[in-house]
């Protein structure tokens, strides 16, 4: 175990990031955070922020020196910045499983191999790949295979010419075709694993998506107590085949055939997860600041059931076309006595930016999805 007192190191100045050095501070540990950005959310409350490239060996040195534990706040940090800091202290995740989330191909490849349903798929490597589709895969999705998210890097196709297209389009990097599945929804698992293999999975959550980025999350999630149980069970076997250490988002298709494909996987704390906070005994930012430091895990239960709105820089403009900025009005966010207002710090508004959330805890669900309209009306943002 590592004391309060001793330092965290932590790749990436994000929202996330904030968050976590919020919870690790919490805990009475100390952060420090490399991150390019010298006005990066998570640099302005560390207490100390090396403004560096993720790969500077200078900066990579001084975390070895300086930490006890480092981990990740997005998935895209070069797996060679953690593969030189594991020399010296423990990286939570490790580089081999935070290589695997990064690459589509990879990451579908190996939950194939724990036994677990993705939606089917075909690697695009070459302008050939895209000539000779197998029947069934269409209509699909084109995406990158790396660096991908939040709808980036994604074109819905239906014909073999438009897989071809958007392959040219996304300049003949690796990708992959994923068959496009009839959904009944989409949910996320939660999970945490610690040095000792122990696993704590939250409430699954229930999550809408609006162009691609996350923007209503409940939980729990309005799905069968039995599916809940194969989502969390399928979750727990990619942590444990991964070797995973750190808290972990599985996020799952439920098919309107009833089937459970699993989706994608994030190396990290997830958006979805931010319910957490407010609403769970412990918070997926205190739980990641447990493992790094190799503290019990701590309890996940929800004290609160919750529904989640994502707050976009779009809210700070006039229309979906102005470009002049304005304050929200977030009194009428706080006048609403379930909700919760997370903002990130971030200086500069812009659209489809994440600028903070709204958690609405307590009372019945159909009184938290009305609160949630409510101030997604007076925001202007749209419906669900």
């Amino acid at each position: 175990m590592f004391a309060p007192g001793s330092w965290l190191g932590l790749l990436g100045g994000g929202q996330l990031g904030r968050m976590f050095t919020h919870a690790a501070q919490s805990l009475g540990y100390r952060v420090l955070v490399l991150d390019p950005d010298r006005e990066s959310p998570a640099g302005a409350v560390a207490d100390r922020h090396l403004a560096a490239g993720y790969v500077d060996e200078g900066a990579l040195d001084e975390i070895a020196r300086t930490c006890v534990a480092v981990t990740t706040e997005f998935e895209n940090v070069p797996a060679a910045a953690l593969e030189r800091l594991a020399r010296s202290l423990p990286t939570r995740p490790g580089a081999a499983a935070v290589r695997i989330a990064q690459d589509r191909i990879a990451e579908k490849t190996f939950v194939e191999s724990c036994g677990l349903a993705v939606a089917p798929f075909r690697p695009l490597m070459t302008e050939g790949d895209c000539r000779n589709i197998p029947p069934g895969m269409l209509p699909g999705i084109v995406k990158t295979a790396r660096l991908g998210y939040d709808g980036k890097g994604q074109v819905g196709v239906g014909s073999e010419e438009a897989v071809l297209a958007a392959f040219r389009a996304l300049q003949g990097q690796p990708c992959v075709l994923e068959q496009r599945i009839a959904l009944e929804r989409e949910i996320s698992v939660l999970i945490a694993r610690g040095a000792d293999g122990a696993l704590a999975t939250w409430p699954i959550a229930e999550n809408v998506h609006r162009d691609g980025i996350l923007d209503v999350s409940i939980v729990p999630a309005r799905i069968p107590e039995g599916l809940a149980h194969r989502a969390a069970a399928a979750a727990g076997l990619i942590a444990t085949r991964l070797d995973y250490v750190g808290v972990l988002c599985v996020e799952m298709f439920v098919g309107r055939d009833g089937m459970l494909r699993i989706n994608e996987m994030a190396p990290r704390p997830h958006n979805s997860g931010h319910w957490t906070i407010d609403g769970a005994v412990t918070s997926q930012f205190e739980q990641q600041c447990r493992v790094m430091a190799g503290l019990p895990l701590g309890n996940v239960a929800a004290h609160s059931d919750a529904v989640m709105i994502n707050l976009l820089g779009d809210i700070w403009f006039d229309g979906p076309t102005g470009d002049a900025i304005r304050e929200p009005r977030w009194d009428s966010v706080l006048r609403e006595s379930s909700a919760k207002l997370h903002l990130y710090g971030k200086r500069e508004p812009r659209r489809a930016r994440k600028m903070g959330h709204v958690t609405f805890v307590g009372q019945s669900l159909a009184e938290r999805l009305a609160a949630a309209a409510r101030v997604k009306a007076g925001l202007g943002i749209p419906a669900a």
